[in-house]
């Protein structure tokens, strides 16, 4: 960011406690079947179980941190850059290289908005046309099922097909509303979308009035809209948003076409699935510990989660609406779009737009080794030889840094994230007594634990994260433009268990370590984006796992994060070896459209 940029609630610049990263062995068994169904009902129904698997999850261990007695509460992590005085701000400029396309000898290449743009234009293609030969391929209800339905919860063709009308008489005109004028998108099943119900991962009940249509589509979704987007449906997530598996047990498990002998991750788990077969350039979802980063990263997909707040004021202190893309260039017409100022929204409103880098600003990455190294070893090697490109190659500078108590902060972000959880739910159960009923097993056992979170408790974790951002005020006042890089998850994938579809799982050590890096964007309010920078081979099933790299920059440096993706894009596109992986059961959408009648 530049240095003459001005905040509101910026944290002021303290370098936290010099703290060893040790790891620790987590003691969470694992539970599934009927062993996990009766378990959340033991949990439930007795207090004093449910209390002891709190404290065995070490959700309370900052009790025990003296260094946290003299930090403030901070308890939402909002930190703005303001608008310059004078300026009137309206959206983000869609700029002429986010029109170019790929070259189209590119191995593993994915369809974006600039191709559906141009094919549009030239008249070889209509967005009626793609919209009917997507429908077939995701609508549920048939027999056999349609082969893509597995990412999708709710399409509404009538919908679908007068917005695709609509595009396509916009481009006869020769009027099209913008570069993504006629393409599809999906929007996640917790985030509103006119006429359609958000199920947020839950059953439909018809007695529950919670499962309204909505009367109105959310800012960010709305601005693409605006902008002719075609959203063909609502994707499937991990109820309640509670994992980032993306199993789920009522709905179905949306399959990850790099390898369907692996979950797609979660929670925004159909927006990942959607991407990696082809369907749609890009998926909106929402991120409060990982749930956009992990299914881009498990897909080979680039995920932003925006500076919190950004592109809409969630309830939320650590939640935001943030764009999955097939190329990077789509992340970023879509971030852009999305933050367009919203006068009825007095913080979202009140960001400044995320300015690109100079091209001659230093660039620096900063590595906190001990932590980075936890990866798995294929994880790593693809992660290390990307890290070199771009300082050998792009000039970064390489540092050193440190993050205090990295894993105690994950475990008081898990309760916090769990807790808000509960608000969310119970605010709107049926019955008020037994909020959790309607709810799965894994579910209804998760929330009985952190039900036992004191608000003690959730002040200490306060404290953590005011050291924290104090933290990273320094390490950016220290390396102005810090870019702080990890692989996304530590491991390439996450393998299906056989027979988890019935009821879910409980898996908190694998849950814990698949988060170990994506969880401090979320609890200190920074923007983080993922890319794709190689292919592991598997321990099961057919097809290539993805590697994700993440970058997590300063509050307000999504551009910055942006170009990062890009140049990672390079990478993975040019110099990487046999380059970007595309599954073997990619839809060719523009074919399949050009054959429509």
């Amino acid at each position: 960011m530049s240095s003459s940029q001005r905040f509101s609630g910026y944290p002021l610049a303290k370098e936290g406690p010099d703290t060893a990263y040790i790891p620790a062995q987590d003691k969470n068994p694992p539970l599934r079947g009927l062993t996990l169904v009766i378990a959340a009902k033991l949990l439930n129904y007795f207090p004093s179980l449910a209390k002891a698997s709190w404290k065995n999850a070490k959700l309370g261990c900052l009790k025990d941190i003296p260094e946290l007695d003299p930090y403030d509460w901070h308890l939402q992590p909002i930190v703005t850059p303001l608008i310059a005085d004078g300026v009137v701000q309206t959206k983000a400029e869609i700029t002429p290289d986010l029109y170019e396309r790929h070259p189209d000898d590119i191995a593993g290449r994915f369809f974006s908005a600039a191709d559906y743009h141009e094919l549009f234009k030239s008249g070889k293609l209509t967005p009626l046309h793609v919209a009917k030969a997507i429908l077939p391929l995701i609508t549920k209800g048939q027999n056999p099922p349609a082969k893509y339905e597995s990412a999708w919860s709710v399409v509404k063709e009538d919908l679908v097909l007068e917005a695709a009308k609509k595009s396509t008489e916009r481009y006869a005109a020769g009027q099209p509303l913008s570069v993504l004028d006629g393409v599809p998108i999906g929007v996640k099943d917790d985030t509103d979308v006119e006429g359609y119900i958000s199920h947020v991962g839950r059953p439909f009940d018809p007695s529950d009035p919670f499962f309204q249509p909505a009367t109105s589509t959310i800012w960010p979704v709305a601005q693409l809209v605006a902008s002719g987007a075609i959203i063909i449906g609502k994707q499937v997530m991990h109820e309640l948003g509670s994992d980032v598996s993306g199993c789920n047990p009522h709905w179905g498990t949306p399959i990850n076409w790099n390898n369907k002998s692996y979950y797609p991750g979660g929670s925004s788990s159909g927006g990942g699935s959607a991407i990696s077969s082809g369907l749609v350039p890009i998926s909106i979802g929402t991120d409060a510990g990982g749930s956009i980063r992990v299914p881009a990263s498990f897909n080979g997909a680039y995920g932003l989660k925006p500076t919190l707040h950004r592109t809409y004021t969630m309830r939320s202190s650590i939640c935001a609406i943030g764009p999955l893309a097939a190329t990077a260039k789509d992340l970023t017409i879509a971030y852009r779009l999305m933050t367009a100022p919203n006068p009825e929204d007095p913080i979202q409103g009140a960001f400044a737009l995320s300015v690109p880098p100079s091209p001659s600003a230093k660039k620096t990455i900063g590595i906190y080794h001990e932590w980075f190294n936890q990866a798995s070893p294929d994880v790593l090697d693809a992660a290390k030889k990307a890290i070199a490109y771009f300082k050998e190659k792009l000039g970064y500078e390489v540092v050193d840094i440190k993050i205090p108590y990295v894993q105690e902060a994950q475990y008081a972000h898990g309760a916090w994230a769990l807790t808000e959880a509960i608000s969310n739910h119970t605010s709107h159960a049926v019955d008020k007594t037994r909020p959790f009923a309607g709810l799965n097993s894994c579910n209804q056992l998760l929330l009985a634990m952190a039900s036992c979170t004191s608000a003690t408790d959730l002040l200490r974790y306060g404290q953590m994260r005011g050291l924290l951002m104090g933290h990273l005020a320094f390490l950016w006042k220290k390396y102005p433009g810090l870019l702080v890089l990890t692989p996304t998850v530590p491991e390439a994938g996450w393998p299906i268990h056989p027979g988890d579809q019935a009821y879910g799982f409980s898996d908190g050590n694998l849950t814990m370590r698949n988060m170990m890096y994506i969880w401090l964007a979320n609890s200190t309010g920074c923007p983080a984006v993922t890319a794709p920078v190689g292919y592991v081979d598997p321990d099961q099933g057919e097809g290539k796992l993805p590697v994700g790299l993440m970058a997590m920059g300063e509050w307000g440096a999504e551009e910055q994060l942006l170009a990062w993706a890009t140049e990672a894009e390079t990478y993975v596109n040019e110099v990487y070896e046999g380059g970007r992986y595309r599954p073997q059961e990619w839809a060719d959408v523009v074919e399949l459209g050009k054959a429509v009648e």
